[in-house]
């Protein structure tokens, strides 16, 4: 099969689309042959030399953490899973490929009208929203700041937290704040004069704030979040630590999917794909991500 590979750690330049063995399901596996995969953040670090906590990455790896497809071989005691069953999922790793195999638990069904691209998206960002704003404890009557709005981690952050009742404001860029009111935000610049621009538009104050962009985000979320218990990181570890604010993880669920998948069944989350690009142009969906100005998602198709 073919599949984008990180031969040696670099920039965009070092991934290579090569042949590599056909991957066999094990105990509790499925095999599923992927036709979306998308790029996340995450794919660039590990490029650079990144490992994810717990976990020692070497050259050469296939990237990818999300994908959608369809199952074409089952493993030993995978009841409950058919060969054909179109589905959505999540793995550490080798997901950027035509073939991936899979826990069976880790595979939410996609719905016959979720297009490929947006079922290859949802599961690495929708999921880290969900965590985040869980964690943060956001929910009815919560005015709520998201940094980095108009991506693919915020782009599903501010619908959640408008659908749990929440009022959102989120950063972006000028040419992204007609997509944010689309989405139910309040949006303003982010950069110099950030804290001032927020205080304009909310007057009443902020609960809580969820930096999904870094670039000095959580300096001004302690201006503006008087708990910092109420303020969280998924992309600036170091300077939560240095705050003493949170720097949010835990662990992908398929439940935690499969709330999200109903939730846009039910017309209540929209899925935004910037670019869709074939594996063999892999260089360039991680440049396009790299610019840090992607609204939604860049999606592999396979």
């Amino acid at each position: 099969m073919k599949a984008v590979t990180v031969p040696r750690f670099g920039g965009p330049e070092v991934l290579r689309v090569t042949e590599v063995p056909d991957p066999e399901p094990g105990p509790g596996e499925v095999r599923v042959r992927v036709f979306a995969a998308a790029v996340q953040p995450a794919d660039l670090a590990i490029r650079d030399g990144w490992s994810p906590p717990g976990v020692t990455v070497e050259p050469p790896v296939v990237l990818g953490n999300e994908f959608a497809g369809v199952v074409d071989r089952l493993g030993p005691g995978t009841e409950g899973r058919r060969v054909g069953d179109e589905v959505l999922g999540f793995r550490l790793l080798n997901c950027q490929a035509e073939l991936v195999t899979v826990d069976a638990a880790q595979l939410v069904a996609k719905p016959a009208g979720m297009p490929w691209e947006q079922a290859g998206s949802l599961s690495a960002s929708g999921q880290t929203a969900h965590v985040a704003l869980t964690l943060l404890g956001v929910g009815p009557g919560d005015t709520v700041l998201v940094h980095g709005a108009s991506g693919g981690v915020g782009t599903v952050a501010v619908q959640l937290a408008r659908a749990w009742g929440a009022t959102v404001i989120g950063t972006a860029s000028e040419r992204n704040h007609d997509y944010l009111r689309e989405l139910g935000a309040i949006p303003v610049a982010y950069g110099e004069g950030l804290v001032e621009r927020v205080r304009a538009v909310a007057p009443q104050g902020v609960d809580a704030a969820f930096d999904a962009a870094g670039r000095g985000a959580l300096e001004a979320s302690v201006e503006l979040v008087a708990d910092r218990d109420r303020i969280g990181t998924v992309v600036d570890y170091p300077a939560a630590e240095r705050l003493g604010v949170r720097g949010l993880r835990a662990p992908r669920t398929a439940e935690r999917l499969a709330e999200l998948v109903r939730l846009w069944e039910a017309g209540g989350l929209r899925l935004e794909v910037a670019e869709a690009l074939p594996l063999e142009k892999a260089a360039e969906a991680h440049r396009l991500v790299g610019t840090g100005h992607v609204r939604g998602k860049v999606v592999l198709t396979a």
